[in-house]
């Protein structure tokens, strides 16, 4: 490769143009936006900036580029990836050109373990990275992450952990892992992929190039994610609640080595939680990469990260929790169902998903917030289900779930939605609730103080 161009310039694009052209290859940026601080990383690696937004800047950007890596937000339909496309330009991702470098590193590569699913995938690799140190092995937890699979190749580490987001898969040409886990599939990212079917393929890239060693780690109750991997003829191995090569007997988690650790010696207990430990164990187990002994540890010592069902505070017997990184009716669905009494906070930028599948636990839910872009569908959602009201900011949206709440209620942020409607990302959203929650806690308690 003598020539490349990057288009997208956030985490991933940066650091895939930093590489590139710390190895020699002659690199161009671009990017829908520009700025400042983009042209000036541009000059910082001696490329050209092109903000693509005619037919000319687009001829201009691919001519005598051999391939093309668009960052994780650039879409399939992007005019970039189908004029690269029609050229005949091979179009890669990160974590697929940092596979090939590191195939071809001195010495010998280094076990690159897998995790994808539709929800769970950070937590997952979290999980699996905590008990690799537990271990005694270094371990970067890369891809869909804050740090990019290519950046991490210079490290000083003895596996890598990649967190396969679709975005990162469609994109693949060679990327396979020894091991790796597909945890779930619900509808998600419809308005990137623009149907289930492309959103599905793009999953199914992490088995598309398999060895004869490789083993994938299969929920047991999803027959297809069960069948691609079979058909792609990997050795899989199951994890679930029950009936399961990874499973959960008698208040314990087991593999077939044996027993690995109390549930109740568990971080946290929720379904998913379990589930989410099965799979990491499953996944550093089947690889060989870690053994039995030291998993028990590393479980109970686990820090989950922060905006996944966190408790933010209790106050007035109503316990109040953060999920902003729910955002598919899925994934909030996943939250809704570890608790008995619930007001929900949802909403926000829909992705095209159909969000009634919030109301399918009717019996849980004391009243529902509408906030955000979508409010409306959130509501929708819930007629006829319980009480629902609206907010026009996340203030208003606490005060409202707050004065619906009663004692023993949890109010559960998970939006079920992007956050680019009021927000830059999912964490500035989480942020902006907990210091709400916070703020509306402390007034309450002054105003308590006050009538005693």
């Amino acid at each position: 490769m003598r020539r490349a161009a990057v288009y997208g310039l956030g985490i991933a694009g940066q650091a895939t143009a930093l590489a590139m052209s710390a190895r020699g290859i002659g690199v161009r940026v671009g990017d829908d936006a520009e700025s400042e601080n983009l042209q000036n990383f541009a000059e910082s690696i001696d490329s050209p900036f092109t903000r693509v937004h005619d037919a000319k800047t687009l001829r201009a950007f691919l001519q005598n580029v051999e391939v093309l890596v668009p960052a994780p937000g650039v879409a399939p339909s992007h005019p970039v990836v189908l004029a690269a496309r029609a050229q005949r330009i091979a179009v890669r991702s990160e974590i697929d050109i940092a596979y090939e470098w590191e195939q071809d590193r001195v010495g010998g590569s280094r076990p690159i373990l897998a995790v994808t699913g539709t929800d769970g995938k950070t937590t997952t690799t979290m999980l699996a990275a905590a008990l690799i140190r537990g271990a005694g092995k270094r371990v970067a937890e890369v891809g869909n992450t804050d740090l990019p699979f290519i950046a991490a190749l210079e490290q000083n580490v003895d596996v890598f952990v990649v967190e396969c987001s679709s975005f990162r898969l469609e994109f693949t040409q060679m990327f396979r892992a020894s091991a790796s886990v597909w945890l779930n599939l619900a509808p998600d990212h419809l308005d990137w992929h623009e149907n289930l079917e492309n959103y599905v393929a793009a999953k199914q890239k992490i088995w598309a190039h398999p060895n004869g060693g490789d083993v994938a780690i299969v929920p047991v109750e999803n027959e297809m994610i069960r069948e691609a991997a079979r058909a792609r003829g990997l050795r899989t191995v199951t994890f679930g609640l029950t009936g399961a090569d990874y499973c959960v007997k008698d208040g314990v988690l087991v593999g077939p080595q044996g027993s690995i650790c109390d549930v109740s010696n568990l971080w946290r207990a929720l379904p998913h939680d379990i589930t989410n430990a099965l799979a990491a164990c499953a996944l550093v187990l089947e690889s060989g990469v870690a053994d039995r002994t030291t998993l028990a540890s590393s479980l109970s010592s686990f820090v989950l990260a922060h905006h996944r069902i966190e408790l933010v505070m209790t106050n007035g017997g109503v316990c109040w929790y953060d999920d902003s990184k729910a955002t598919s009716p899925h994934a909030s669905l996943t939250a809704i169902k570890g608790f008995e009494s619930i007001v929900l906070i949802a909403g926000g930028r829909n992705k095209d998903l159909d969000l009634t599948l919030l109301a399918s636990e009717p019996k849980r839910m004391r009243g529902v917030v509408a906030i955000g872009e979508d409010a409306a569908l959130v509501e929708a959602a819930f007629q006829g289900i319980c009480e629902i009201r609206s907010a026009q900011t996340m203030k208003q949206a606490v005060e409202q779930a707050a004065s619906m709440a009663k004692d023993g209620d949890s109010v559960l942020l998970s939006p079920a939605c992007t956050s680019y409607d009021w927000y830059a990302n999912y964490n500035e959203r989480g942020d902006d609730f907990q210091q709400c929650v916070r703020d509306l806690c402390s007034n309450q308690s002054i105003n308590q103080g006050s009538r005693q």
